[in-house]
């Protein structure tokens, strides 16, 4: 039932900021900025493993990111390798599914192949989902979801009287998980960034002014507990409630 929500989220995305702005306050390079970052990471994994959370999304590369300088690009591609090195086994180990969700062919080969053997590797773990959004927008999530439709109906698949928001929603990325309860940004920008625009519609948002590399455990869980004081009642009125 809509209403005041006393449960914890079913599925948290978040919205890593403040990596570069981090490093710029300490005089160092951004790059630096984003291995903190990832250390950050294996706390929150950690923390909404632990608190029962049933999927857990986060935006670590857009698709609008290319535009960044070519060292800072440069810097992430080979960041994120190093994690799927460092990471995939620990996340395996600790019965966590791992997803890449986004356009990952323009990644170079030996990239694709980790993201693939990672993904095998974890996929019939039956913890936490962890979905990591690697070259992925929302724009573009919607516009290859309709690509496929267009062509199942082409194919006389499917007719378009049985086109509805429940198959449309079929094509998306995490299709198969519940959509979005709640989404953090860290940072203090107070925007979604093309991250899930289907999916969070009715999302909870939660910004918090502080930079990724200082979020922490404790500040997971105060977003968790705003998010369990707020109403959610999804288009009805209160006294439906």
């Amino acid at each position: 039932m809509p209403g005041l929500n006393i449960g914890i989220p079913k599925h948290v995305a978040i919205i890593m900021d403040g990596n570069g702005r981090w490093a710029n306050q300490r005089g160092q390079s951004r790059a630096i900025g984003h291995r903190a970052g990832l250390k950050v990471v294996r706390k929150i994994v950690r923390a909404a493993s632990e608190k029962g959370i049933l999927a857990l999304t986060l935006y670590a590369f857009s698709s609008e990111n290319w535009n960044r300088p070519e060292t800072e690009v440069s810097a992430l591609m080979a960041l994120f390798i190093y994690a799927l090195n460092r990471e995939v086994k620990r996340l395996h180990q600790n019965n966590i599914k791992l997803r890449i969700i986004g356009d990952i062919s323009r990644f170079n080969q030996q990239l694709q192949k980790m993201i693939y053997q990672a993904q095998s590797l974890t996929e019939n773990n039956t913890g936490l989902v962890l979905n990591i959004a690697a070259n992925y927008g929302g724009h573009w999530d919607i516009l290859q979801a309709t690509k496929k439709l267009i062509a199942q109906i082409e194919d006389n698949q499917l007719s378009l009287a049985q086109l509805d928001e429940a198959v449309f929603q079929k094509q998306l990325c995490l299709a198969d998980l519940p959509d979005v309860d709640l989404v953090i940004r860290t940072g203090g920008e107070c925007r979604i960034s093309n991250f899930l625009v289907w999916q969070i519609a009715y999302a909870e948002l939660y910004f918090i002014e502080t930079l990724w590399p200082d979020f922490d455990e404790s500040a997971f869980m105060q977003a968790i507990e705003v998010f369990q004081s707020r109403e959610r009642r999804f288009g009805n009125i209160k006294e439906q409630s």
